[in-house]
């Protein structure tokens, strides 16, 4: 009997330690979180595409350069799970923002407009990353994640498939703000020519549609399509969700690349193998879930808030773990090649949007 009960006691004492060491970093993540949310709340922040990811991480930065160094061997542990397991944990549940009638409403144009533009941007800054600026091959990904997908949640969710650094997922965050936050301000002047010129349609849906496949952040579409109106909001929203939901084949795609090229360069050791990303195939389940509608709606609000925390809070700790040292280390190229794959989103997503919007006319 003694036995048993001192088994019990060995195995509470390992769960509360175990976990009991996670709680302060939990907590200093979730504080940040909360602020960050709370801040992206205000009319301002919406209205200029703050959102509680980008305010996340860049509290994070702030709190890392300045006073997390005496906090860090108390949370340190918090953090790293925050950045990890939370943060997988909210891509899973970002599925319940999206349903597969999204990409019913902007029909096959839609999705071969989405696709051709994540395809020739992600390969683009694949080109220019390597082989002109001469970049890491991972700072090259997971910028060219951030800008051919959906910003900031792409790179994070790119990076437990690169393994990248904090300091590289950093950069391709911070030049995802940068020029995210130009776009907003740029794609109502750019409407205003295309009344003009009727490049891209005269309506608003279609502008909307162009919004959706080439700006960076979900946040940042919103607020450039309602600058313009409700109906170019509506259909770049739509767009730019069915651009999300080609994360999760294109981080399965990538992991096969980068596993076939270790394999080739002779490295066989376990590195080499598929990691495959078993979060993007339950990511694309929530939202083949989500489809189905057997949720109420109020419930799915809450997974989609509980989904805003969790991302919150690994970009939080993303930002606590970032040296502002390693940025400056990078010196301008990333911004050069982020600024370049941004021209190539405006000039080449308008001639994509062009070309197969004439194709299915």
């Amino acid at each position: 009997m003694s036995s048993l009960s001192t088994t019990n006691t060995t195995n509470t004492t390992s769960f509360s330690g175990r976990y009991g060491r996670l709680l302060p970093g939990l907590l200093l993540s979730g504080a940040i979180a909360y602020a960050a949310i709370a801040l992206g709340k205000l009319e301002w922040m919406q209205s200029h595409g703050m959102s509680a990811l980008t305010l996340a991480i860049m509290l994070g930065i702030v709190l890392g350069n300045s006073v997390y160094g005496r906090l860090a061997p108390t949370c340190g542990a918090g953090v790293a799970f925050s950045k990890q397991t939370l943060l997988r944990l909210g891509i899973i549940l970002y599925g319940f923002r999206l349903t597969f009638q999204d990409i019913g409403q902007v029909g096959l144009a839609g999705i071969a407009i989405d696709a051709l533009v994540l395809a020739s941007t992600f390969g683009l800054a694949m080109f220019l990353g390597t082989k002109v600026f001469k970049l890491e091959r991972n700072s090259a990904i997971l910028i060219g994640a951030g800008s051919s997908i959906c910003g900031a949640a792409a790179v994070m969710a790119t990076e437990p498939v690169v393994k990248g650094r904090s300091e590289d997922v950093t950069v391709a965050v911070s030049t995802v703000v940068v020029f995210g936050t130009i776009a907003i301000f740029l794609y109502p002047l750019l409407y205003q020519l295309n009344q003009g010129w009727h490049l891209l349609g005269a309506t608003p849906t279609a502008f909307g549609v162009y919004i959706g496949s080439t700006v960076h952040e979900v946040a940042q579409v919103v607020a450039a399509g309602k600058s313009i109106g409700q109906e170019a909001a509506n259909a770049a929203v739509i767009a730019k969700m069915v651009r999300v939901m080609m994360l999760a084949p294109f981080l399965v795609i990538l992991s096969a690349v980068l596993a076939r090229g270790k394999s080739k360069g002779g490295n066989h050791d376990k590195s080499s193998k598929l990691a495959i990303p078993w979060f993007a195939f339950i990511f694309i389940g929530a939202v083949a879930f989500n489809s189905l509608g057997l949720l109420p709606a109020g419930t799915v609000a809450t997974i989609t808030e509980l989904d805003t925390v969790l991302l919150a809070m690994a970009m939080a700790a993303l930002g606590l773990t970032t040296h502002m040292s390693a940025i400056r280390r990078a010196g301008i190229k990333p911004l050069l090649l982020a600024g370049l794959l941004f021209c190539w989103l405006i000039a080449g997503g308008a001639a994509i949007n062009h070309v197969v919007a004439s194709l299915f006319a």
